[in-house]
């Protein structure tokens, strides 16, 4: 009776699998292709724009942006210096990738000990994204690319108000690297 029962789950499961359509890995790809243009390394400057009108934070930012798992998804770091080099301000890790099925992006972003899942849309000059920022407002991010250069603008926008610039890049890419794709450990010793 017991193989029986057994037998009977094991065909209802292979039956309910073999019904789940695989995601296409080619349309995967081809759609995070329109992003490879972030691939590299990219450095300059980024300001902070303190609430209530203090001084303007000044930074050098660093961006390193490369895919994995076969290039169906992308991941970018991207982090802060004081203007002495040291560690200072900002520091986060995002995983970008493409649903097919939906025609959309999804975000996963890890910074300061938050996380979030976002939508991201790729647009014509780059790619903007949103965050909440507290009832009825957010923060909407848009990136430029030109070339070699990245522009991006992080812009507070609560309802009635007018949108407030908080944050402002400007990078230029310096390289290209394996990260992170390359040096994953071997099965060898």
């Amino acid at each position: 009776m017991r193989f029986a029962c057994a037998a009977a789950l094991a065909a209802v499961s292979v039956s309910a699998s073999a019904q789940v359509q695989a995601p296409d890995a080619g349309a995967q790809k081809a759609g995070m292709e329109k992003l490879a243009a972030l691939d590299g390394e990219w450095r300059g400057h980024a300001t902070v724009l303190q609430s209530g009108g203090g001084a303007p934070l000044s930074l050098v930012h660093t961006e390193r942006v490369g895919t994995m798992l076969d290039g169906t998804i992308r991941i970018i770091e991207g982090r802060s210096y004081k203007p002495d080099g040291s560690a200072g301000g900002f520091n986060a890790f995002a995983i970008i990738s493409y649903d097919a099925a939906r025609s959309s992006y999804a975000m996963q972003s890890y910074a300061g000990g938050r996380a979030g899942s976002f939508t991201l849309v790729a647009t014509a000059t780059g790619f903007e994204w949103t965050m909440p920022a507290g009832p009825a407002a957010h923060i909407r991010h848009v990136a430029t690319l030109s070339g070699k250069h990245w522009h991006e603008d992080s812009l507070y926008e609560a309802e009635g108000k007018s949108p407030v610039k908080v944050f402002t890049m400007d990078l230029d890419r310096i390289g290209d690297n394996a990260w992170p794709g390359a040096g994953a450990v071997t099965p060898n010793p």
